[in-house]
């Protein structure tokens, strides 16, 4: 997996409300955002626009530590909330949550299925794998923060279930579902003889 860099720069944002904020992004063209935890006060940033939507066309960005250097300061963070408008090609805001060296954090983490095509159920019986789940949420601390998590289906037969603990997981990064119990591991991928058919699709 990707152990890419992510060095993002931000300016402190003296002034916040609506008004503000409006004036921001179509003025400066500049995001609105905060940075918070990590048991300091939060602070409100803005960064470009242009460099932001550079950095989310890369999947792994989402699920990644950044560098996020604000004024000559750098944070360590992580995404933890993206607000896009309804209609336009515009970010509204963005959260970021500071992040500890020595802290385990909770992130939501992409599911990369592979062997779809070769999967034994589409092969030999006739369907196809239905995707119940695209992403996980884990805890695990910063530095072992995967970029995705690899769902294998090619042993997969028609009619079975994958669930949360069926994963292979990286080492020090645990289901934040399983950690409530047995009965929150939920289904992640199903083989269906019946393409398309959202009733042969287990219920989460």
């Amino acid at each position: 997996m990707s152990k890419e860099d992510f060095k993002l720069n931000a300016n402190v944002r003296q002034v916040a409300g609506k008004g503000a904020s409006r004036r921001l992004r179509r003025l400066a063209n500049e995001v609105p955002g905060i940075i918070y935890g990590d048991g300091k006060a939060p602070q409100n940033i803005s960064i470009n626009q242009f460099e932001l939507v550079r950095h989310l066309e890369n999947e792994a960005f989402y699920s990644h530590v950044i560098s996020l250097n604000v004024g000559g300061k750098e944070e360590s963070v992580i995404i933890k909330d993206l607000q896009r408008h309804p209609s336009k090609a515009q970010l509204l805001h963005v959260d970021f949550l500071r992040v500890s060296k020595t802290k385990k954090i909770t992130v939501s983490v992409p599911l990369h299925f592979i062997n779809e095509d070769t999967c034994k159920g589409v092969k030999l019986g006739g369907g196809t794998v239905f995707r119940v789940m695209t992403q996980l949420e884990v805890s695990c601390l910063p530095a072992d923060l995967p970029e995705y998590i690899e769902v294998d289906v090619i042993d997969m037969e028609v009619g079975e279930i994958l669930h949360i603990s069926d994963l292979k997981l990286p080492k020090g990064v645990e289901s934040v579902a399983l950690s409530h119990g047995s009965d929150h591991n939920l289904p992640v991928a199903s083989v269906s003889k019946t393409k398309g058919d959202a009733e042969d699709a287990p219920s989460a």
